[in-house]
């Protein structure tokens, strides 16, 4: 069993704030360490860019607070905990583990890994890195599973990532082995207002048609305009379209009117009336699939409910599952239980999105099955972009639970 303790706070201070979040932390550890889940060795931490010129320091606090911890992170425009938000105030969140050692490593541009064989990764990166997505990629297929997870730091200043160190530039994180097990699920936040077509003439980042038409008809027509010729109505309507794109290969579509966890969404960045043409926000492929598409709260809501229930669904298959291989006169198995949680979302999300404060992770919190008496040990942050598997994402979430061993 693994241990996962949380603790939180905001303050101008950052030293003030990381003493609440420790003090929470301690007031926990007598019940982690009678339950035998060993030693703390991994920290996640994330804090909002206030604290952000301090990184150095908070890194050499959390060493002596914690020695032998191993510790990654990020900053964000915002956290989150368990149930709560804090968005564009200065706050952090941590979140310390007892995996056991040989099961994790972290790495980061200076640090390769040695130690053990990657199954899974954490990864943390900064925006503005060149040939990130190659970056990305390239760690993908360092791992057995190929699945990566976690997103770009988001700063209004300086923007770093933390791993034994802190960083800007290029990417960090921590990869687990395949031992520690995990499930994760990609939640999207926007909404397709058309069919899905498959792009069949683009350059680079231009797509000229689409099923064998000009591009920008079908944009026109998905969208309610006739032409282009009244702009006053139709640049508040074209300003709201995003693109989904998704490869030759992937899913497209999870049911009618729902985007799958393959589509990447992207901005609509220009028109060319003369070639009848849209530019788009990334390179695009012949083959490629593309629907235009409209951020949709209540889509929002209801899609990261059915990630959460398909989470507790697949740790309860798990159990059925390990079960029928022993001894089923033992009754009815129990599910798999969450142990520790991390939940990277775009900076567009968020409780404003969503409705109220801290809306969304209150979402999660009761989709889970996270009560008042019992949360569920759970830390995040709010990205400038969104990783999951090889993929870049945006206006997604992405949620990944620690359930034990595998």
């Amino acid at each position: 069993m693994f241990g996962f303790l949380v603790g939180h706070a905001t303050h101008p201070d950052w030293r003030a704030a990381l003493a609440l979040a420790g003090a929470q932390i301690e007031a926990r550890l007598p019940a982690h360490e009678s339950s035998g889940a060993g030693p703390l060795t991994l920290g996640f931490v994330y804090f909002t860019d206030h604290y952000a010129p301090h990184a150095q320091a908070l890194l050499a606090e959390l060493r002596v607070r914690w020695p032998g911890v191993a510790w990654v992170g990020s900053v964000g425009v915002g956290v989150c905990a368990s149930g709560v938000e804090y968005i564009d105030e200065p706050a952090l969140v941590l979140m310390l583990a007892a995996l056991p050692a040989g099961r994790f490593e972290v790495f980061s541009g200076a640090r390769k890994l040695q130690r053990i064989t990657p199954y899974t990764a954490l990864v943390h990166a900064d925006p503005a890195t060149p040939d990130l997505q190659d970056l990305i990629t390239e760690m993908s297929d360092r791992t057995e599973s190929g699945y990566l997870f976690g997103g770009l730091a988001s700063s209004r200043a300086t923007t770093v990532h933390l791993a034994d160190g802190v960083w800007q530039g290029g990417l960090s994180g921590v990869a687990f082995s395949r031992e520690v097990a995990l499930v994760s699920r990609v939640t999207q936040g926007s909404q397709p207002i058309g069919p899905t077509r498959e792009v069949t003439a683009c350059e680079r980042n231009i797509v000229t048609e689409l099923d064998g038409e000009p591009a920008l008809p079908c944009l026109l027509r998905d969208l309610g305009l006739p032409t282009l010729e009244d702009p006053r109505a139709a640049l508040p309507r074209l300003r709201a379209t995003l693109v989904g794109l998704t490869d030759a290969t992937d899913t497209a579509l999870v049911r009618p009117g729902q985007f799958g966890t393959d589509t990447r969404v992207r901005h609509l960045v220009g028109l060319d009336p003369g070639r009848q043409a849209v530019a788009v926000a990334d390179l695009l492929e012949p083959g490629m699939r593309l629907a235009f598409c409209q951020r949709d709260v209540q889509a929002a809501r209801r899609d990261l409910v059915r990630i959460c229930s398909e989470i507790r669904d697949e740790l309860e298959t798990q159990a059925e599952a390990t079960l029928a291989a022993s001894d089923r006169a033992q009754g009815p198995p129990a599910a798999r239980r969450i142990q520790g949680a991390l939940y990277v979302s775009c900076t567009g999300r968020g409780g404003p999105h969503f409705g109220g404060p801290s809306a969304e992770l209150k979402i999660i919190q009761h989709a889970l099955g996270g009560g008042a008496d019992e949360d569920i040990p759970l830390v995040g942050f709010f990205a400038a972009g969104e990783i999951a598997r090889h993929h870049l994402y945006g206006y997604t979430g992405v949620l990944t639970v620690f359930t034990g061993e595998a």
